[in-house]
């Protein structure tokens, strides 16, 4: 049976050549429809080069409206011209594995909805990478009284259940997409996907890990500064936690902890 059509999306900011990698894969793999890149900021001779990929590559579609407004409004922005059925979110630094889209499509089939299933990122060293299956991020195992990132556990034969995937990788139906209201644009950077998985999971969906579906992800090759990133990364948690303290302890605890939060970012970085 045919795979129903699937729109990759790829947001690219300052990304470097493993956006060469990461592209190649995407138009070599047959059951990719169309690749949807959106351009948030790239040094001229990268565009160049962009310009030059789109132009031979007939599934390839380019999104360049001279600003950057973060992560999650560019991937809403590519969903929004997205005809697939289905929808890839793939870091500009992931290289699919040709084949990967059957499995995750399957598991797709199988879950509640809203659904979002994501596949296993590995390094260079073939090793599962931080962040591709996780539990719900709480107040309690982002401070450590929890666990909160599942690698280092055993890994799943199959299709399983989780709180949060990466949004690095991961598949969704477009109409799910659409339903759950895309990614939260008050995100500039990081923790979005941790915020989709939560409200699918909230509004009666579902999160899968699939292990069979698997990418190579470079991972942090932007070239953007990290005490920037990691500034996005704090006030990100703040607004997270902020959002999803329903009962009066949780908003007390989310009062005192989010301050300490952010301060533990800024000194990380």
């Amino acid at each position: 049976m045919s795979l129903p059509a699937i729109s990759a999306l790829v947001v690219s900011y300052k990304t470097g050549p493993r956006l060469h990698e990461a592209l190649y894969a995407l138009k070599g793999d047959p059951d990719i429809t169309e690749i949807i890149l959106v351009d948030n900021g790239n040094p001229p001779a990268d565009e160049a080069w962009i310009d030059r990929f789109v132009a031979a590559c007939p599934k390839a579609r380019l999104i360049r409206e001279g600003d950057n407004p973060g992560f999650g409004a560019a991937m809403n922005r590519a969903a929004g011209q997205a005809r697939g059925d289905l929808l890839l979110a793939c870091n500009p630094d992931c290289v699919i594995k040709r084949g990967a889209m059957r499995p995750m499509a399957d598991a797709l089939e199988s879950a509640p909805r809203p659904a979002i299933v994501g596949g296993r990122i590995f390094g260079l060293d073939g090793r599962e990478e931080r962040g591709a299956r996780r539990n719900t991020l709480t107040l309690w195992n982002a401070i450590g009284l929890g666990r909160w990132a599942l690698d280092g556990t055993p890994e799943p034969d199959g299709p399983v259940r989780v709180g949060a995937v990466t949004g690095a990788f991961f598949l969704i139906r477009a109409e799910d997409y659409r339903a759950l209201g895309g990614f939260d644009e008050a995100y500039f950077l990081h923790v979005e996907d941790v915020d989709l998985c939560r409200r699918a999971i909230e509004a009666g969906g579902s999160v899968t890990y699939q292990p069979k579906a698997g990418a190579l992800h470079y991972t942090s090759t932007s070239d953007a500064p990290r005490d920037k990133v990691q500034a996005h990364k704090a006030a990100s948690l703040k607004r997270y936690f902020r959002k999803f303290a329903k009962t009066p302890g949780e908003k007390i605890a989310a009062a005192l902890m989010v301050p300490l939060i952010g301060l533990a970012m800024r000194l990380r970085g």
